[in-house]
């Protein structure tokens, strides 16, 4: 892995990023930056590419070309290991959680808190995780930190991942469709909690369907289409209506709605 370093005020920049499978061009020279203490809606219909996108800005898969800055230094040959070093949390819409652990086993997988001898200390882990699913996601019908994963519905299981990725936050956390099986409170709770987040410093990237989410919570708002970004601007300068227009007919539905014929 080589480094460049540079000064910039951004956190995270992508510049040029394809992927290829084969003969197929998941993403087309995407170009964006995420922005300290920003919160950023990457928006688009199926098959747009933002899992793609979310996947390699988490370092989970590689670019076929293009170039990842974080905070000035370009790194080549980003990874998992390295996203994790920098500071950059995902969730991802399958939250990878094991069935047949406890909740706090799953929040701490990895992480486990030891002692001097290398034991957990779970009595620790489980007052933790008490707290973290009290106070971070609210969610209901959870008896016990305890309580096997395999024991909840698949909304519950989904609370737990956020749970896990936003006590581990650091810099950036990226959300894949985290509401996609969340009650209504438990969604407000988590829009609410990224503006938290934001006030302590921390920005995030929200991948979701509902648009009126993403208004709602977002400083600023990137949609895909069929692999390339077709726009970016902030909240201020835009409406649901016109993202409504970008995901359902692209760059045309953006063109029609300015001229006011969407």
């Amino acid at each position: 892995m080589t480094e460049t370093t540079a000064i910039t005020e951004e956190l995270l920049r992508v510049e040029g990023v394809t992927k290829r499978y084969g003969a197929n061009t998941v993403l087309d020279d995407v170009s964006f930056t995420i922005g300290r203490n920003e919160v950023v809606g990457l928006l688009g219909d199926n098959g747009a590419g933002k899992s793609t996108l979310v996947k390699i800005m988490s370092g989970v898969v590689p670019m076929t070309q293009g170039a990842y800055f974080w905070e000035g230094t370009r790194y080549d040959g980003i990874d998992r290991q390295k996203t994790e070093e920098l500071g950059v949390e995902t969730i991802f819409q399958d939250s990878a959680l094991v069935p047949q652990m406890s909740i706090t086993r799953n929040i701490f997988m990895g992480r486990e808190i030891t002692n001097p001898l290398g034991l957990m200390k779970m009595r620790e882990m489980d007052r933790i995780t008490t707290e973290i699913l009290d106070t971070v996601v609210t969610i209901e019908g959870i008896k016990s930190a305890k309580q096997l994963v395999g024991s909840l519905s698949g909304g519950q299981a989904q609370a737990v991942a956020i749970a896990r990725a936003v006590h581990f936050k650091r810099s950036l956390l990226i959300l894949d469709e985290p509401t996609s099986a969340l009650a209504v409170r438990a969604t407000e709770a988590l829009l609410a909690y990224l503006r938290q987040l934001k006030g302590e410093g921390v920005s995030s990237v929200l991948v979701t369907h509902n648009l009126h989410h993403a208004y709602e919570v977002c400083d600023r708002h990137i949609v895909m289409n069929h692999g390339r970004k077709i726009l970016d601007v902030r909240r201020e300068e835009t409406s649901v209506e016109e993202l409504t227009a970008a995901v359902v007919e692209g760059a045309v539905g953006v063109e029609r709605f300015r001229a006011g014929t969407f």
